[in-house]
């Protein structure tokens, strides 16, 4: 039997290649999209938490996408804040969300509060020195063509000079000076966002929490910790999320499904007359079905162990096309892609199976 199922294979060599090949392209579209969703959504997680703060005070009720809302808060309320007991640092942040060549963060910083929540670690360069100058991480300074420090950039619709290079890991990969950021918004004194370092935390954190909330003016501001703030940086937390990866997992599997249906049926077809000899020396529906679902597995074996190594070679490949794409597999979403492609592929070879197995052997061999 086993000489059989390989054989039938190699009979029909490109019908199996591009069996193989439709199972690798699911498993690959499976990994790829999540690597992406996941990798951008910790990706976030990780530049959050290297800011540098413990608190975050901003208008508005608390979510896990304010850093794509605009910039209502008077900067002012910084003086306000830090005048607070227990709060050491008070950074006014204008956050601006931008779809340019890729979906990223801006911010708009007050370059000596933010630097003392966690000092910048400079490559090149060094702070703002005028208006139009731009601060850029490593991975943005490496993505492209590459940028130096005193290269023009086109940030915003707006002319910057490159300043400074620093480590990434800071919340955003491009930073301008926030009266720069305010005026290409023509919204003066405004920020989105205070971040905040309080002493010895997280002791004091909820009595910051109490005096802020019982401000005139702040009553209705939300005013999270890091760690709140991070738990919400989660699937279940981001709108349409999961209905996404679902949606894409979903594609995905059909189309493996479709390509292994009418493969392996239109191999049934063919092998009408072969089911009968089969029959007749005494094959059961069981022993039919099993050669099927046998050459299916065989098929969903090979694809996925190249849709898998294919995955992790495109890993690599845009890792070094583009330093910025946060792409990351994980163990348990491999395992996932590899079981779904297999039971797609084997629920696609079941009906073609179990079509096989009813055939009357005399029929069968009279089949021409």
């Amino acid at each position: 039997m086993n000489k059989l199922i390989f054989g039938n294979l190699v009979h029909r060599p490109l019908r199996s290649v591009i069996s193989a090949f439709a199972v690798a392209i699911e498993v690959i579209m499976i990994l790829s999209v999540v690597a992406i969703f996941y990798g951008v959504l910790n990706g976030n997680r990780a530049e959050t938490t290297g800011i540098g703060m413990d608190m975050i005070v901003h208008p508005g009720a608390a979510t896990a996408m304010m850093m794509t809302s605009s910039a209502s808060a008077d900067v002012r309320v910084a003086k306000v804040l830090g005048g607070l007991p227990h709060v050491q640092v008070v950074a006014p942040v204008n956050v601006k969300f931008t779809l340019g060549s890729s979906p990223e963060n801006i911010f708009g910083i007050d370059f000596q509060s933010y630097n003392a929540l966690r000092p910048f670690v400079f490559v090149s360069g060094g702070p703002f020195k005028g208006a139009d100058d731009l601060i850029v991480d490593d991975l943005q300074a490496d993505s492209g063509k590459g940028l130096k420090v005193g290269d023009t950039v086109k940030v915003l619709n707006h002319t910057f000079t490159v300043c400074g290079i620093v480590q990434h890991g800071k919340g955003a990969r491009k930073y301008i000076p926030l009266e720069t950021m305010d005026a290409l918004d023509n919204n003066p004194g405004k920020a989105s966002l205070f971040y905040l370092r309080t002493e010895d935390s997280p002791k004091y954190q909820e009595d910051v929490r109490g005096e802020i909330l019982a401000t005139d003016g702040l009553q209705d501001w939300s005013v999270q910790t890091s760690r709140e703030f991070l738990s919400m940086l989660t699937p279940d937390h981001m709108p349409g999320f999961n209905i996404a990866l679902n949606v894409v997992i979903s594609i995905a599997t059909i189309i493996g499904f479709l390509v292994i249906f009418q493969s392996m049926y239109t191999a049934v077809l063919e092998r009408t007359r072969e089911i009968g000899i089969l029959k007749s020396m005494g094959a059961g529906r069981l022993a039919i079905v099993s050669v099927v679902l046998r050459e299916t597995m065989l098929l969903a074996i090979v694809g996925t162990s190249l849709g898998v190594a294919a995955t992790y070679l495109l890993r690599d490949v845009l890792s070094a096309r583009f330093p910025t794409l946060s792409f990351e597999l994980t163990l348990p979403w491999v395992i996932n892609a590899v079981v779904i492609a297999m039971a797609g592929a084997l629920l696609g070879a079941l009906y073609p199976a179990l079509k096989a197995a009813r055939k009357d052997p005399i029929d069968a061999l009279s089949y021409e």
